[in-house]
Formats: C-alpha cells, structure tokens, sequence
C-alpha cells in the first residue's frame, strides 16, 4: 500500500515556487556565453547542417563540418533543428533542448509523486535535482544526457506503475518513452532501462521465479508494436541510406565503446571508483544533508516497491558506468532524478530535518565557509576570473555565502525546522552568475566566436581553415555557417567521415601546398600543435596575423 505524505515532515513548497525557481536555473542567461568547443561546437554544428543540406538524406544520415558523422541517433539533432527553424541559430536556441528537458524531468518528479501520493517529497526531489550543481550544468549545455535522462526517467517511471498497477497504458508509455531514450542516445538507453528493471525485480522480488513471472506481464504486444514503430523507422532508412552504418553504429560504437576497443579510441578511462567523487559534485550543494540521512529510526512506513526502484534507478546505472571502458562526468546526470527522489523519501520518512539536523547542516555550512577562507589566504594570483573577481575574490565570496547559509538554515532550524535546509537554495542563483561571466572572460579560449568576430574586420577576404585539430575549435563551423577545410587532420570525430567518403575538407600536406598557391587564406593553429606545424616546409612561407585565445593565425 503505498503511504500518505504526513504533515509537517517536509516543507510544503507551493508549485509556483518550484517552477519558478527550475525556470530560472535553467534560464537565466542562458544564451548568455558563447557555443562552447568540444561537444556543444560539434553539436550545435549539425543541426544547423540539417537545415542548410535541404534535403531528406541530411536529415537521416547527420553531418559535422559537411561529413557523415554516425556516433549518435538523431532526436536531439533533429529536435534543435527544428528551434533553429523556429527561433534561429543563436546561442540561447541550441540549448532550449537540454533546458526544456530538465524541465521535463521536474514536471515527471511531481507527477510520479501524484502517483505515489507523496506529493511534498516528490516537490522537494524536484527543487534538489534541479539546483544540483551536475544538472544546473548540464540543462544549460548542448548535449545528449539531459534529454536521454528526460527520456529514460519516463520509461523507469510508467514500467513501475505498469508493474505495480497493471495498466496497459503504463506500459505504452514505457516503452514509448525506451524508444525515444534510444533515438536521443542509442541501444545505452536500452541497457540502462534493462539494469534499472532488473535491479528492481532482483530487490522485490528476491527469486528467479518471481522474476519471471512479473516479466511475463511484458509479453503483451500493444507496448512493443509501439516501441517498434517509434524507434525502427530511422534505423532502417539510416541503413539503407549509408551501407556502413549497421556495423559502425551497432558494433563500434555500442559493443566495442563498453569494450574500450572502439577506433577511434576518444574517450577516457578511468578507474572503478571514477564516479563516486562525483556524485557528490553533481548532486551539491545537496549532497551537504546527507549526514543528517543517518538517522536508523523512521516515524513513517517505507513502500518496499519504491525504494526498490529508486535504488535500482540509480545504483544500476553507476554499476554500469563503473565497468564501463568509457567514462565521462557527464553521464552521471542520468543518475540524478530518483536519487535525489530516494533521499526526498528518505528524508521525510525518518521525520524530516528537524531541529537538530538543522544545527548539524548548519555546522557543515559553516565548516566549509571556514575552510573557503583558508584556501582563500593561501590562494595567489591576480587574473580575474569572473565578475572582476579573482580565485582568492571568488572564495571569499562562496565563503561569505555558505557563512549566511549556515545562519539561515540555524535560524529556520529553530522557527520552522522542516524549511531549515531550502536556505542552500542560494547557491545556484550565486553560482549562474558568476560561470557565465567566467564563460564570457575566457570567450576566446572556450570558443570561437571572438575569433570569427575578429576575422570579420581583419581579414574578412581570406578562407579560415583549421590546422590538425577540429573538437578543440568546433564552434568555428557553427559561427562561420559553412564546414571548415582542415588541414592535416587528427580529429577523431571527423576521422569516420573522412574515410567513408572522397571529400574536400579534410586535406593533406600535398594539397594544402597547392592551395596555398590559388588561394587566400588565414590558417588556426592551436599552441599544443606549433612545433609540429613550425616544422613543416610550408610554414616558412606564411606569417602570423593575430593571435586569440590559445591559437595562433597564419596567413599566405
């Protein structure tokens, strides 16, 4: 039987406060820096060739820097595509998608809580998973993770009430929801909704027998002849538009990713235990309450079922993570919604933060203003870093912050002890500000939009082309609204593309000297590729024009 929400054990936060508060973090500012290099370059780059191609195949087959580029499904391509088309190409539209589904993800928290009738936890999970520094992060940033978390959260979601309630339409949902997962993020979705189901099964129902007979509830065939119809069509047309796709999609980049042994290996490995430091991060200024979670004793009854898939929810996938060859901070984002729902729970079933575990939060609070000031006195340097702000600038104010939220969260702790930790509210409304003007400081060396600005006034009648690298200045093709030709390329993510098809945007040496003889052109190398270039017999013939950020340009 599932429980009732009791009075008083959490703060009874009003929706509008909620959706205000999500609004704002996701919002504020949020075209406010540049397109980032890397991955937001490489991934506002090809929806906007989507838009350019005017045709079908561009649409199936996506394309970066005007080659096929397969690592990835479609859905948030073709998604911010179509706010491009709405909206325009700005740096505020391609990151609407990441936005829009962490809100999605608030709106599922509230809902699953509706269903659970444990509404206060359910707002009070929302409001954490929002602020947490890891989604605060990733919901303002161009990338797969959010929208497969909006995704994969509906599909564990809708499975648990089908199981619980036994209604067809939970199922549908589900597996609509696994569907849209895949084509946001790959057959990943799949494996994560897998381990997710059967760590629930496995902390329910405690036998292989009953395992399969709740599974035998799936075998009805109105969910999957939704699954197929939402998640085939793309795959099939994807195969027979290119003939390569079934083995480099399927095999190297599913199988052999997880197995380290993918070509191009572009990805970090790193030990077991690479995700536990980082839990924390992604889930702070939250993850400071949960000393006061210690508590044994419980003033209401547990629903066996829930913590069974909260636990599932987000043990599994860092089990998984874990293992896997490639890891990346970003994944743990997926992690984040029923974790932070576990805790709401947990929280309000062991009576809420009371008196003293208001004290004890605030005791934390103040600890760390008191270790921000010490680092404070040891830090040096002079460079602002943001809001004319140096490091040392910067830790004294954090460390005044968590000084105020420390007496705040004292002061509630003793006027209204279930309200004593939302003083910690306060960090990502100081924290926004101070990382899009630390964005918009270092603009020239996170991104290429001043380069691009500058190459407008300076040099506006010559090509800009790319020496070896393309990640680290990825944003160039977005701001120049053309691909760039790169000479003597090791980019990994063209790397694919460059060698299924005859192309002219990836060039050797020997066809750079011959360009260099018919063309104006302004070439960017970055610092960690000079001494290769300086070497180079054509680099006597070529002067530098301007330098930006950590690149160097060179003209003919």
């Amino acid at each position: 039987m599932i429980s009732q929400d009791k009075p008083g054990f959490l703060p009874d936060l009003p929706q509008w406060f909620i959706w205000i508060c999500a609004i704002l973090i996701v919002t504020f500012q949020l075209g406010g820096y540049p397109v980032l290099n890397n991955n937001e370059g490489l991934y506002a780059e090809i929806p906007r060739e989507m838009l350019a191609s005017g045709n079908w195949q561009g649409w199936v087959i996506p394309h970066l820097n005007g080659l096929a580029y397969m690592e990835k499904p479609p859905l948030l391509y073709w998604l911010t595509a179509i706010c491009m088309a709405l909206f325009g190409e700005s740096e505020t539209v391609i990151r609407l998608v990441p936005a829009v589904s962490a809100l999605a993800c608030v709106g599922l928290l509230q809902w699953f809580g509706r269903q659970l009738q444990r509404e206060a936890a359910a707002k009070l999970a929302a409001l954490m998973f929002i602020s947490g520094l890891g989604v605060m992060l990733m919901s303002r940033s161009l990338m797969f993770d959010m929208l497969l978390t909006a995704c994969l959260l509906g599909a564990a979601m809708n499975a648990w009430l089908f199981h619980e309630r036994q209604e067809l339409r939970y199922g549908c949902r589900s597996l609509v929801f696994l569907a849209l997962a895949i084509l946001a993020k790959g057959f990943v979705a799949t494996i994560l909704f897998t381990a997710i189901g059967g760590g629930y099964l496995a902390l329910k129902t405690r036998s292989v027998s009953g395992m399969f007979s709740a599974l035998g509830m799936w075998l009805r065939w109105q969910p999957w002849a939704l699954f197929l119809l939402v998640v085939l069509p793309w795959h099939i047309a994807a195969m027979f538009a290119e003939p390569i796709f079934a083995w480099f999609y399927f095999i190297n980049e599913h199988i052999l990713r997880f197995m380290g042994k993918r070509e191009p290996h572009d990805y970090y490995a790193g030990a077991w235990w690479y995700y536990l430091p980082r839990m924390a991060i992604f889930l702070f200024p939250w993850a400071l309450i949960l000393p006061v979670l210690l508590r044994i004793k419980r003033v209401m009854p547990t629903v066996p079922a829930l913590h069974a898939l909260l636990a599932a929810g987000w043990i599994m996938p860092l089990l998984f993570f874990s293992v896997s060859s490639a890891k990346a901070n970003y994944y743990l984002v997926t992690v984040m919604p029923l974790l932070a729902l576990q805790i709401a729970c947990w929280l309000e079933e062991t009576g809420g933060m009371k008196r003293y575990g208001g004290i004890v939060l605030g005791g934390i609070c103040a600890l760390l203003a008191s270790l921000l000031f010490f680092a404070a006195g040891k830090q040096g340097g002079s460079e602002q870093l943001a809001l004319g702000m140096t490091a040392t600038n910067l830790m004294q104010l954090f460390a005044c912050v968590f000084l105020m939220i420390a007496g705040g969260v004292v002061w509630m702790a003793y006027k209204r002890p279930s309200w004593a930790m939302l003083p910690l509210l306060i960090v990502p409304f100081v924290t926004i500000p101070v990382l899009v003007d630390g964005a918009n400081s270092k603009s020239a060396e996170i991104s290429t939009r001043d380069l691009v600005d500058y190459s407008k006034v300076h040099f506006a009648d010559r090509e800009l082309m790319l020496y070896r690298v393309f990640e680290q200045q990825s944003s160039l093709p977005f701001y120049l609204k053309r691909p760039v030709r790169v000479v003597d390329s090791r980019s990994s993510d063209l790397y694919w593309g460059n060698k299924l098809h005859k192309n002219t945007i990836v060039i050797d040496d020997q066809k750079f000297v011959q360009v260099l003889k018919n063309e104006k052109l302004a070439l960017i190398v970055l610092d960690e590729d000079q001494a290769d270039f300086d070497q180079k017999p054509y680099a006597a013939g070529m002067k530098r024009i301007a330098r930006l950020g950590k690149a160097n340009v060179f003209s003919n």
